[in-house]
């Protein structure tokens, strides 16, 4: 079965590595010569809406996405002559923050405060009724911690106008939270539903930078999440997997935004779950049986930023697995992951106090914060 995918990054890249002991074929298309999928596949350097790019996506038997900006009109294109997961719906819904808020609201998802903001006096008003601090975004493209400042008192009001002024924003409240976690979800086309277990984020700069999996001692969580993740995909008619982001506030779960894709949240899945993220989200595509989204045991993953570390020391430590997406070094790119694996959660800590010492400072001490809060 041939495969296309819109983007060739490191999504992408894992995808196809999940995929071709499956028997699949892969052509990815992506803007960027230097995409780092494109060795695993059919390689087409192209704008999304590249007439010749479409054609050869329209003679793959199914065509999916590893980012969620590609224009959901490509996708509108090519719906018919071919078998497109997520739907070009699925993938707008994603696309635009204020939308995507409000459809939270109506299936009963609780959102943070917020207030579309068009305008200077827009900016102002919402800020009296949402107060300090609040976070204001670009409604669309914005990933990583693009397109948002940080408003803390009146005096970063048009500094955060004049960087993201002449767009269409929201403003949302500042989340007091006491952690971050995310929930992935598998659904097929027959409308069955598999979830992974939920995964404690932690992200520096805006960029996840660890994730833990199971949370340990959240089961209460994990039930509220699924039901969350459940009315998500079954109101999106959703094939594939994907994943919603949420905020922990004092027992209760607050949605921030959701991926229609594979997500770095769930890379521990690839050593830690029965069946990973990645290969659950093609055989969804393909139609064929979904596997089990059991976690194996423990699993920590650790994003490199900006460039690989030096290797040999963390080979060195136990339960290591080691993953180069084969990237140039570029300040705030995500260039490779690594995750630690163990029997249950004492292992798993054992492991992450031998790896400490190998890490960055900063990065260290992140590590010794998420340690501390999950004993």
């Amino acid at each position: 079965m041939k495969v296309g995918i819109l983007g060739g990054g490191q999504l992408a890249r894992m995808l196809a590595q999940a995929g071709l002991p499956l028997g699949l074929d892969f052509t990815i298309v992506d803007p960027k010569a230097d995409a780092c999928a494109g060795a695993l596949g059919r390689r087409i350097t192209a704008q999304w809406d590249d007439d010749a790019a479409v054609e050869a996506l329209a003679a793959c038997d199914r065509v999916t996405c590893d980012f969620e900006n590609v224009p959901a009109k490509v996708l509108d294109a090519l719906t018919g002559r071919t078998t497109v997961h997520p739907s070009a719906r699925a993938l707008a819904a994603g696309q635009d923050r204020l939308h995507e808020k409000r459809m939270f609201e109506s299936l009963d998802i609780p959102v943070p405060s917020y207030a579309a903001v068009s305008s200077r006096p827009d900016l102002a008003e919402a800020v009296a009724r949402i107060g300090f601090p609040a976070v204001l975004k670009t409604r669309r493209m914005g990933y990583d911690g693009k397109g948002q400042a940080v408003l803390r008192s009146d005096e970063d009001l048009e500094p955060a106008w004049q960087t993201l002024g002449g767009q269409d924003l929201i403003l949302e409240g500042f989340v007091p939270f006491d952690f971050e976690c995310a929930i992935t979800v598998v659904r097929s086309a027959s409308g069955e539903i598999r979830c992974y277990p939920l995964s404690r984020t932690v992200h520096r700069d805006g960029i996840l930078q660890l994730a833990l999996a199971p949370a340990p001692g959240h089961e209460d969580l994990q039930a509220r999440a699924e039901t969350m993740g459940r009315a998500l995909a079954d109101h999106l008619d959703y094939v594939g997997c994907l994943t919603l982001e949420l905020f922990a506030v004092e027992g209760q779960l607050l949605a921030n935004e959701f991926a229609p894709r594979v997500h770095n949240s769930a890379h521990w899945t690839i050593e830690g779950a029965q069946v990973s993220q990645f290969e659950n989200h093609l055989r969804a595509v393909c139609g064929w049986p979904l596997g089990s989204t059991a976690a194996r045991g423990q699993s920590l993953m650790i994003n490199w930023i900006g460039q690989m570390p030096a290797r040999e020391r963390l080979l060195a430590c136990a339960g290591l697995h080691w993953h180069d997406y084969g990237k140039s070094a570029r300040a705030g790119r995500k260039v490779g992951h690594a995750t630690l694996t163990e029997a249950d959660g004492q292992g798993l800590e054992t492991l992450m106090g031998a790896l400490r010492p190998a890490l960055d400072d900063q990065l260290a001490l992140l590590l010794g914060g998420l340690m501390k809060d999950s004993a």
